[in-house]
């Protein structure tokens, strides 16, 4: 990939997530100062705002508003990713000149450090990799030691943690009527005193650690604004206090990490920071309430201006607190509420905008990134959506699933309504059942499942009898808990009534149907699903069961791009499949098969270990069918949405 020599190179994301696009443009190569070696990149923002007419001359004003506002403190810009064709050395040199620049754009400071610079022609995904040193920025050298990391996340996540404060302002504006146009000036000189004021002595930042495990005491500490300076506090604090304030952020972590693996989102530790404003701090004396009273001189139209800040950082374990607190959260607290007032502004006078700040782990990720949200006219609105495709370009992300809805964005542990989506008896219900249980059988066979997480919804769940029945309904309730789970809508599970209400109000059935123990098929669970839904739904059908294993090279296509759970129904049994496991060669073939039937406990084990949840050969090994011959079987394959 590059010349040997030179200073090493860490790659965290895969080589896919780094050049992701492969048209003629830039990728900011993204990195952080806390990372060992100084050459580590974790990921890469595809550049979207050029100058009229080249694709290689950024926009930096606007990248840099995007990245203020997409990239956590704690990650920097470390160089930059250029797509096209020409002289290596002469597109790295190009591609460290543009990192400089944004860097300029991005930090306000002249400030020169190591950057890559690295290059990729249109016809090749092969990347080359040159470093410039701060002190020669002209000199281009080859990076050698190219390394992409076997467990990035676990190096992130058990050496790093984050940092979130939340804030909610409300500041008056006072406008003469006969300025009124200098509200931009006004507004502008509010926000910079509010924004000094983030280092004032009066104000106070609580830190908190997580959640703890069981045996370990939170700690927390107030800082105040002074204190913030962690040099000018080694030199004028006493020993014992200074000791207290150079506590690192890994006293606020937990000290059980374990293993991450899958559930990093939830694992990382984030500390919580809380600002806290005591105007009577230094008056130890009581005293009555008192107010000030300023006329105006003339006409004046006050306003009040709502702003809720919400920042994430990324820091080292090692890092002091303080340290982390003054470098990381203020100025971040700083730049969006800049961020934010540029977005107000333009409206102040007519109706000022909702806007929400919302931070995201996409999957493909190694780190969450931030996004405001304007909520004015709903999620919706087109406006939102073409911000949200926006995105998707500049990371990478798929343009066919809503992975930076709200619904979608991280809780640090509230409850939402996706976690709140329990039984009547008020137990959780099980998830991804499949994942415990064992191999198919099939010699040589490729494997394809569903693509997300769903509930297994049976009979007797949440108290209702719907033994002999009931399977059709259940299979649908699981079908919809994945569209759910996969944020594409917020439209609660139906309870088998809901589902004949449905059905009624479309004109499937009369009304006599909505309470009965009538069953449903394939037919009538699509009409449920593009009523509630939206949703589309392909239909399979085949003559006798016998002939559903011709049907696993269509199905494992079902699975590979559409990645929903699907319906079967014969006769008077529905199932639902979550993949098949296919040889072509030898045409031997399995079905994962999720079976309603169930009428036990919640019990994972027993589930697996009685085949209400396994792999299932159309005819097993003592000759037995699963799927019977004289009965005609109906598949629903439901769509997925194209939507962000």
């Amino acid at each position: 990939m590059a010349e040997n020599g030179g200073p090493s190179l860490r790659i965290l994301c895969s080589k896919r997530r780094l050049l992701f696009s492969t048209e003629p443009g830039i990728h900011w190569l993204i990195g952080s100062p806390l990372f060992f070696p100084r050459f580590t990149i974790i990921s890469s923002f595809r550049c979207l705002h050029y100058l009229p007419g080249d694709p290689l001359s950024p926009d930096f004003s606007r990248e840099a508003d995007d990245l203020k506002t997409l990239l956590l403190r704690g990650f920097d810009v470390i160089g930059a990713l250029i797509v096209c064709e020409g002289k290596l050395e002469e597109n790295a040199s190009r591609a460290v000149e543009v990192s400089f620049k944004m860097r300029k754009f991005l930090f306000n400071s002249q400030e020169e450090c190591d950057l890559i610079g690295a290059t990729s022609n249109l016809e090749s995904s092969e990347i080359h990799f040159f470093f410039s040193e701060a002190m020669k920025p002209k000199n281009i050298e080859a990076l050698g030691n190219i390394v992409y990391d076997d467990c990035p996340e676990n190096y992130v996540w058990e050496t790093g943690c984050l940092l979130r404060c939340e804030l909610e302002l409300k500041l008056p504006v006072f406008v003469p009527v006969s300025r009124m146009s200098d509200v931009d000036d006004i507004l502008a000189s509010i926000i910079t005193a509010t924004a000094a004021k983030f280092k004032d002595p009066q104000v106070a930042y609580l830190i908190e650690g997580p959640n703890v495990s069981v045996g370990e005491s939170a700690l927390s500490v107030i800082l105040h604004g002074s204190e913030l300076d962690f040099e000018l506090a080694k030199n004028t604090l006493s020993t014992q206090v200074f000791d207290m304030k150079a506590q690192t952020c890994s006293d606020f972590c937990s000290k059980n990490n374990g293993i991450l693996s899958s559930n990093l989102r939830e694992s990382a530790d984030t500390i919580q920071v809380t600002v806290l404003y005591k105007q009577t701090r230094s008056n130890a004396n009581s005293a009555i309430p008192s107010a000030q009273y300023f006329p105006a001189l003339e006409p004046t139209r006050a306003l009040c201006i709502s702003f809720k800040l919400d920042v994430l950082c990324y820091a080292s374990k090692d890092f002091p607190v303080a340290e982390a607190v003054s470098k990381l959260v203020v100025p971040s607290l700083t730049d969006q509420l800049l961020i934010m007032k540029n977005t107000t502004t333009p409206k102040l006078l007519s109706q000022p905008p909702l806007l929400r700040p919302y931070h995201f782990f996409p999957p493909g990720l190694l780190h969450p990134i931030t996004a405001i949200y304007e909520l004015t006219y709903g999620e919706n609105e087109q406006k939102q959506g073409d911000i949200r495709k926006s995105l998707h370009s500049r990371l990478g992300l798929p343009l066919d699933r809503p992975l930076l809805r709200i619904v979608s964005a991280l809780n640090f542990g509230i409850k939402g309504s996706e976690e709140s989506n329990l039984q009547k008896s008020g137990s959780p219900l099980l998830r991804d059942v499949h994942t415990e249980i064992p191999g198919s059988g099939v010699s040589g066979g490729i494997t394809s499942l569903i693509d997300g997480s769903y509930e297994y919804y049976h009979y007797l769940l949440g108290g209702i009898d719907d033994n002999g029945w009931g399977c059709a309904y259940r299979s649908l309730q699981t079908i919809i808990s994945w569209f759910r789970l996969q944020h594409y809508t917020s439209v609660e599970v139906p309870s088998h009534r809901e589902i004949q209400q449905a059905l009624v109000e479309i004109g499937d059935k009369e009304p006599s149907f909505v309470g009965s123990r009538e069953w449903i098929g394939a037919i009538e669970l699509s009409f449920v699903l593009d009523k509630l839904l939206g949703v589309t739904c392909k239909i399979m059908n085949v003559r006798s069961g016998s002939e559903l294993p011709e049907k696993c090279r269509e199905l494992a296509v079902h699975f590979e791009t559409q990645g929903t759970p699907v319906m079967i129904g014969g006769g008077v049994l529905a199932y639902t499949l979550l993949g098949v496991d296919f040889n072509e060669a030898s045409g031997d073939c399995a079905f994962l098969i999720l079976d309603p039937h169930y009428t036990g406990n919640d019990d994972l084990k027993k589930i697996i270990s009685s085949g209400w949840c396994g792999w299932k050969k159309a005819v097993d090994s003592k000759g037995r069918n699963f799927f019977l011959n004289d009965k005609f079987y109906n598949l629903l394959l439901p769509q997925r949405p194209n939507m962000v």
